[in-house]
């Protein structure tokens, strides 16, 4: 009995550990399943990079790979954009306007030392100790403070020149260091390219600034001239005797700033023909051309037969303004205004006291220029009378004569300028400007009068190289912004320089 259950525990055990080993194997089985598995996966995920890399270091012969590689340092674009920065500045703080303002300056001071030398010497010679020198030392008195006005402008100017000198010296000696590094690292011709695109920006900013300044410009509501400030004038750009030269001493010329029609290019000469101090008609250009060239293809418009007569134009400052000729009445303190389409004549009478017939002409320093009592201007507002009266004790005063049929004035102003000391005036935007005689090569625009504001200035120096001793009219054209001059039978043009910042 116990053997048979001995047996059977036996062969219970057996079995049991035939199990156990089966399991075993089983799980060993189920581990190894999972290490295939998961080399699989790895095997899977790995091949796509293992195939790139041996394409890589052994590539088909129907494929080429190169390697590039930059030996030169990466352009600093920023740093040559910070140079550039710096150049730009430095352009700013040192522009040839302020150059022209110097030099201007000493013009300025050197003409008015050697004219108050001349005066100072005839004041010695003919000082009566009555009205004459009590008058000559009150003009040499002013002519005083307005070179002392220069020394104090040009002694400021100066040092801020000396200051801008020392700075920009530094920074020139930076911008030339960088730069020839930059240079270096030029391979690609950056700079090159930079400095040619600067260059051609710079040239269309200037054909911009032409074809603006080709339009007609109108004054801005603060007072001031949409083309800025006058600075300066340039050299002569129109000389021409015309089509009578040598014949008539006095004289104007110019364009009509508000023309008809068809009528935009033309010009208008107006000559004294009878005792350098009447003239009745005026004569017509087509073009500068026909101008110069004296070809008068629209012939004379015929004010009146006799000269002088009733309608008779007496001095040579006149001026044309929307088709119609302004100029001193015959024997009168008056404006007349010639419709040169209907071939009429109206006028305005000016104040009581105005001074006529050569009682306050405009004069030079050995002469005044007859029948300049009244002076017609125009500008992109209109028409102007310069006169003078004896309640203004020989200043100049300024009127704005309204057009239509029959004129009228409008507005008027006193100044503090006198005007025998003054050869001629004109206007640009509602600003008069004054000029007066610093010997035969110059005349200076010394004075101007703000209409808006009411502001004086004694001291422009502004010089007009002259082509002739003798200024006898100035006319201002605002459709090109020129300075048209008659000068002893002599017709020169200018042009008006002007500048968006003040002195």
């Amino acid at each position: 009995m116990f053997t048979i259950i001995g047996i059977v525990i036996t062969i219970v055990i057996i079995n049991i550990t035939i199990i156990n080993n089966i399991f075993t194997l089983l799980l060993s089985l189920l581990l190894l399943l999972l290490l295939l598995l998961l080399l699989f996966i790895l095997f899977s995920l790995l091949l796509p990079l293992l195939l790139h890399c041996c394409i890589l270091q052994a590539p088909s012969p129907d494929r080429c790979v190169c390697k590039v590689e930059n030996p030169d340092k990466l352009f600093p674009h920023n740093k040559l954009g910070m140079l550039e920065e710096n150049a730009t500045r430095c352009n700013v703080d040192n522009s040839p306007q302020k150059a022209l303002e110097l030099q201007g300056l000493l013009l300025g001071l050197e003409r008015r030392l050697l004219q108050l030398e001349s005066d100072t010497s005839v004041l010695e010679r003919e000082d009566d100790g009555d009205l004459y020198g009590v008058i000559s030392l009150k003009l040499l008195e002013n002519q005083l403070q307005e070179v002392q006005q220069l020394l104090h402008r040009l002694r400021s100017t100066t040092v801020t020149h000396q200051h801008l000198t020392d700075s920009t010296a530094g920074l020139l000696d930076t911008l030339r260091r960088e730069l020839g590094l930059l240079e270096v690292l030029d391979s690609t011709g950056v700079v090159k390219t930079r400095r040619e695109n600067r260059v051609l920006m710079k040239q269309l900013d200037q054909c911009g600034k032409q074809q603006e300044a080709s339009g007609q410009e109108t004054p801005d509501p603060a007072g001031h001239c949409a083309l800025g400030w006058l600075k300066n004038v340039s050299e002569p750009r129109v000389f021409s005797e015309g089509e009578f030269p040598g014949s008539h001493k006095y004289g104007a010329w110019g364009r009509d700033p508000r023309p008809p029609p068809g009528k935009e290019s033309w010009y208008w000469l107006v000559m004294m023909t009878s005792g350098n101090s009447y003239a009745n008609s005026v004569r017509r250009y087509s073009s500068l051309r026909a101008l110069i060239a004296g070809e008068s293809g629209p012939g004379n418009v015929e004010i009146s037969s006799s000269n002088p007569g009733t309608d008779t134009i007496q001095g040579p400052n006149v001026a044309l303004y929307g088709e119609a000729l302004y100029y001193n009445c015959y024997n009168r303190a008056a404006v007349c205004r010639f419709n040169l389409t209907s071939k009429s004549v109206t006028s305005v009478q000016l104040p009581a006291g105005t001074r006529y017939n050569s009682k306050g002409d405009f004069c030079s320093l050995d002469e005044c220029h007859k029948f300049t009592d009244l002076d017609l201007a125009t500008d992109e507002g209109g028409v102007w009378v310069v006169y003078t009266t004896i309640q203004h004790k020989g200043n100049l005063v300024l009127s704005k004569v309204q057009e239509g049929d029959i004129p009228m004035l409008n507005q008027t102003w006193s100044t503090s300028v006198y005007k025998q000391e003054v050869t001629n005036t004109f206007m640009v935007c509602g600003t008069l400007y004054a000029t007066r005689y610093i010997d035969t090569r110059f005349e200076e625009i010394f004075y101007s009068f703000d209409t808006t504001t009411g502001a004086e200035k004694f001291n422009l120096g502004i010089f007009i190289h002259k082509m002739s001793p003798n200024i006898y009219s100035l006319n201002y054209s605002p459709l090109d912004q020129a300075l048209h001059l008659y000068c002893d039978s002599k017709m020169v043009s200018y042009k008006l320089l002007f500048s968006k910042f003040p002195f």
